[in-house]
């Protein structure tokens, strides 16, 4: 009788048929593999504790997409290129870190009551067990390439600290930064909820980057799937950092609790303050914003430095003539100084100046803002809450009564705080503050419209200055820009017999010194006093183009003009005044 041929479980045939993975048998099924290259792979992977797939890619036995390939066939499931998956839009929280990075698996979508996830090996039982324990739902496969599979699954799993950490940099020291949160604020007992290192550290780091780039506004917004951090830079905004989506809300409550603010309440606005502290003996102010979007909340910093406001007005950018005549407008005893433009002109600035000036031993300044931008010290500062009835005109009627010399009003936004800020102007008072319109001649028509009765306005108001800020040249880089033709510098504005002389414009390049051949801001300015000749336009109710008419028989120039005056002198761009002049 002939002995009978030994059994693939038999110990003499080294590793059994049998004991082989799903994976490897179904490539020997495939005829990918022969049974004696998958038993060596195997017995190899078992020997350095590998997996099987590992020392099959790293024997180049099988590529990685034919591997796929042969997967999708055998398993009837569908293959991804995982090219096209931004690991940023996969669904969080479905599959731990662990689980993903031991079965090399990634959550791509949950729908009907299933889970999708990618892998490069179907037959892994246990990994299925694993993904269906875990999510509490049945499991479809996705095939995937492993290699592509690899890089994807570690940047699913790589945490937004360790993410934040890649943009903050492992050099960046608070310490050595001297950049801390000022004291009044580290004493927070609610900050031990967020203190979160890494997005501690990528905070202070956009502030800290925000003041040495002279940003005047950090934007942090969420969207659906990416998120952004945008600075203001002379005007402009810029992209700065692109940190992971996860982070907006540990960032957002993080904000929050050192400006003070309710971190428990996203469902409403809310405004707040922060000091961070700058070299031993500097500190700014942070006026912080927060707004509930559709996927978090929005979170708008505004730099508020008292140093600005120390500059001096020389350092503003006024002509002589422009600077005298506002000197001498601030200079008497009473009246009203207003200064106009759209929202980021410069006119808070403009203000703090000039009560920077007046700001006496002898003075009593009071002042009603929403809120107050720079804290000036010798001035009373009185921040307008409307919910709880303080109003601008609230705020001046309260003034009234507490022997001011000087009164600077935030914005005149109403009829009431109109009438109020000038009968003061009109009883010896000296009264400064904004209003929002394009230029000088027409504020005198916006009061008017608001209800004023011409003959006040003509009695109170002193001077108006008009104003925008255009981007400086960059001194290192502007390069004169013989291509204008004159044709085109008549339409901008400048007259023939400006054109005549030894002059030429300049234009941006761009260098290590600048952002794109800028650097700094100056402003433009439209000063114009209120002279008898435009009093009794104002009485006779004449239009703004009237007034402007009168204004420019009387020297004072439009904000074009002044603007075409700064590019004569080299200090900006044809193209930036007509930009920041276009009205």
């Amino acid at each position: 009788m002939t002995a009978p041929t030994a059994s693939p479980m038999t110990p003499d045939d080294g590793i059994a048929t049998m004991a082989l993975p799903g994976l490897a048998r179904a490539l020997i099924a495939a005829d990918a593999l022969s049974q004696a290259q998958a038993e060596a792979l195997y017995a190899r992977a078992q020997s350095k504790k590998t997996g099987f797939i590992t020392e099959l890619i790293d024997s180049a036995a099988v590529s990685p997409r034919n591997l796929a390939h042969i997967m999708s066939e055998a398993f009837a499931a569908p293959l991804i290129d995982l090219d096209a998956v931004d690991a940023q839009r996969l669904p969080q929280g479905l599959l731990s870190t662990k689980t993903c990075q031991q079965y090399r698996i990634v959550p791509l979508a949950r729908r009907s009551g299933r889970v999708s996830v990618a892998t490069a090996d179907p037959s892994d039982l246990q990994a299925a067990e694993k993904v269906k324990f875990e999510t509490q739902l049945p499991v479809d496969w996705v095939i995937a390439e492993v290699d592509k599979l690899v890089k994807l699954v570690e940047a699913y799993t790589t945490s937004a600290g360790q993410a934040i950490e890649h943009i903050v940099g492992p050099d960046f020291d608070f310490a050595a930064e001297g950049l801390e949160v000022a004291a009044e604020d580290a004493t927070d007992k609610v900050a031990a909820e967020v203190e979160d290192a890494p997005v501690v550290r990528f905070l202070q780091k956009m502030l800290l980057d925000a003041y040495t780039m002279r940003a005047s506004d950090l934007h942090f917004e969420p969207y659906e799937h990416h998120y952004r951090v945008r600075f203001r830079i002379d005007g402009e905004l810029r992209e700065i950092a692109s940190p992971p989506v996860a982070i907006k809300d540990k960032l957002a409550s993080r904000i929050k609790v050192i400006s003070k603010l309710d971190i428990s309440e996203k469902r409403v606005p809310q405004d707040g303050r922060m000091k961070l502290k700058v070299g031993p003996d500097k500190v700014i102010d942070f006026r912080v914003s927060t707004l509930p979007t559709l996927f978090g909340e929005k979170v708008v910093i505004r730099i508020l430095d008292p140093s600005s406001a120390q500059m001096g007005i020389d350092a503003l950018g006024y002509e002589p003539d422009e600077k005298a005549k506002l000197l001498e407008a601030i200079g008497r005893p009473y009246g009203m100084v207003l200064v106009t433009g759209p929202t980021g002109s410069g006119k808070t600035v403009s203000l703090y100046t000039c009560l920077n000036l007046l700001n006496q031993p002898g003075v009593n300044i009071s002042t009603a803002e929403d809120p107050a931008e720079i804290n000036l010290p010798g001035v009373n500062q009185v921040n307008v809450n409307e919910k709880a009835g303080l109003t601008f005109a609230a705020a001046l009627r309260a003034f009234l009564r507490q022997d001011p010399d000087i009164i600077m009003v935030g914005e005149i936004r109403d009829l009431e705080t109109a009438d109020i800020a000038i009968k003061a102007a009109q009883t010896g008072h000296l009264v400064l503050s904004t209003l929002h319109t394009n230029d000088a001649p027409s504020t005198l028509t916006r009061l008017v419209n608001m209800g004023v009765a011409p003959f006040n306005i003509a009695s109170s108001i002193n001077l108006i200055t008009a104003q925008r800020l255009a981007r400086r040249l960059c001194p290192q880089c502007k390069v004169p820009h013989h291509d204008i033709p004159r044709q085109a510098l008549l339409d901008a504005g400048f007259r023939a017999q400006d054109l005549e002389g030894d002059w030429q414009p300049y234009k941006p390049v761009g260098c290590p010194a600048c952002h794109e051949g800028y650097k700094g801001r100056v402003g433009i300015y439209q000063v114009m006093p209120v002279t008898e000749a435009i009093q009794q336009l104002i009485l006779r109710g004449a239009s703004a183009l009237e007034i402007a008419e009168q204004a420019h028989r009387e020297g004072v120039r439009t904000l074009r003009e002044s603007g075409l005056r700064k590019v004569k002198m080299g200090i900006t761009s044809l193209e930036e005044v007509l930009a920041v002049t276009n009205d």
